[in-house]
C-alpha cells in the first residue's frame, strides 16, 4: 500500500467508524429493534363468559394469559352491586395470582336521543368506573354505539364525544382510563370515531381498536389506523391471530413501531371445545408474531 492509498484508506476507515457511532444510538432507539412491550390478555366476551373469578384465574394461569378484561353481566358477576367486602375479595384474588384485571368491559353507550336515557347511561358508567378502581382494574370499556335516522349524524357524534369527555375527567380522579371500543353499525367507521374523539379532547378518553371488517372501508386500513392512533388507550381487541380475514401480523408490526406498551386482548369469536388449549395456541402465535 503506497503512502497516498494508505492515507485515503485510513481517512475512509475513520469516516466509517464515525458513521457507525452515529448510527448506533439511532438504531438502538428504533422500536423495531427492541423486544415488544405489548402484553397479551383476553376479553371474557365469549371464551370466558361462563367462568367465575376463580375459574377465570385458573384457566388464564394455565394458558399463560396474564391479563383479562372482565365483561360485565357474565358469570364472574363483577358488577356495581358488589359490596365493599366482595370487591376487596375480587381484588385480592387477582392480586394473589399472575393474572391482572385489565379493566371492565361494559355495554354503556351515549347515542341516545332521549336525554334522560343518556344521563342514566353516564351515571351507570360512573358506577363501573368506581367498581373498576375498587377491584384493581385500570379502565372501563364503553361503546358509541349507533346513529339515529331522525337525528343529524354530527349531532349524535358530538353528543357521544361530549359524554366521553365528561366521563374521562371523572375516571381520571379514580385512576381509571376511559376506553371507547370501535363499535356499532355506523359508529365503528373510523372517520366517525375520529369525529367523536375530536369532541372529547380530554386525553383520558381513548380509543380501543377492535379489528372490524369496516377498518378497510374508505381510504383503507392504514389510513384509518392513522386517523386515531394518537388516541389509542391501553387496550386493543383482536380476534384469533390465525384468522386469514385480518392482517394481524401487519397490525402488530404497526403497534410495535409505535412502541405500544398496552394490552392486546383476545376477543375470540369461535367456540372451541377446549378453550384453554385454544388460548395456549393463540399465546404461542402471539409470541411468534412479536418475537
Amino acid at each position: 500500500m503506497n503512502k497516498m492509498n494508505r492515507k485515503t484508506f485510513l481517512e475512509e476507515l475513520s469516516l466509517l467508524a464515525g458513521a457507525s457511532l452515529l448510527a448506533g444510538p439511532a438504531l438502538a432507539s428504533d422500536p423495531v429493534w427492541k423486544k415488544s412491550k405489548m402484553k397479551l390478555g383476553m376479553v371474557t366476551y365469549l371464551w370466558g363468559k361462563d367462568w367465575d373469578v376463580p375459574t377465570l384465574i385458573k384457566n388464564c394461569t394455565t394458558a399463560g394469559i396474564t391479563g383479562a378484561e372482565l365483561r360485565v353481566e357474565h358469570a364472574h358477576k363483577v358488577m356495581p352491586e358488589l359490596s365493599a367486602a366482595e370487591r376487596q375479595e375480587v381484588r385480592k384474588r387477582f392480586a394473589d395470582s399472575p393474572v391482572k384485571i385489565v379493566g371492565l368491559g361494559t355495554n354503556q353507550q351515549y347515542d341516545y336521543p332521549d336525554q334522560e336515557q343518556l344521563r342514566k347511561s353516564i351515571e351507570r358508567t360512573k358506577e363501573f368506573i368506581r367498581l373498576s378502581a375498587d377491584v384493581g382494574g385500570s379502565g372501563v370499556k364503553v361503546k358509541p354505539n349507533q346513529l339515529h335516522k331522525d337525528v343529524p349524524v354530527e349531532k349524535t357524534l358530538e353528543q357521544i364525544g361530549r359524554s366521553l369527555n365528561e366521563l374521562a375527567k371523572y375516571a381520571a380522579d379514580f385512576g381509571q382510563q376511559l376506553r371507547l371500543e370501535v363499535h356499532g353499525n355506523e359508529t365503528q367507521e373510523l372517520p366517525n370515531i375520529k369525529t367523536i374523539m375530536d369532541h372529547a379532547p380530554n386525553k383520558n378518553a381513548t380509543v380501543c381498536w377492535n379489528c372490524n371488517k369496516q377498518d378497510f372501508n374508505g381510504k383503507g386500513l392504514e389510513y384509518n389506523f392513522n386517523l386515531v392512533k394518537d388516541r389509542f388507550g391501553d387496550t386493543v381487541h383482536v380476534r384469533e391471530f390465525n384468522d386469514p380475514g385480518y392482517p394481524y401480523q401487519q397490525l402488530l408490526d404497526w403497534f410495535a413501531k409505535m412502541n405500544y406498551k398496552g394490552w392486546i386482548l383476545l376477543e375470540c369469536h369461535t367456540n372451541p371445545a377446549d378453550k384453554v388449549a385454544s388460548l395456549i395456541e393463540q399465546r404461542q402465535l402471539f409470541e411468534k408474531m412479536t418475537a
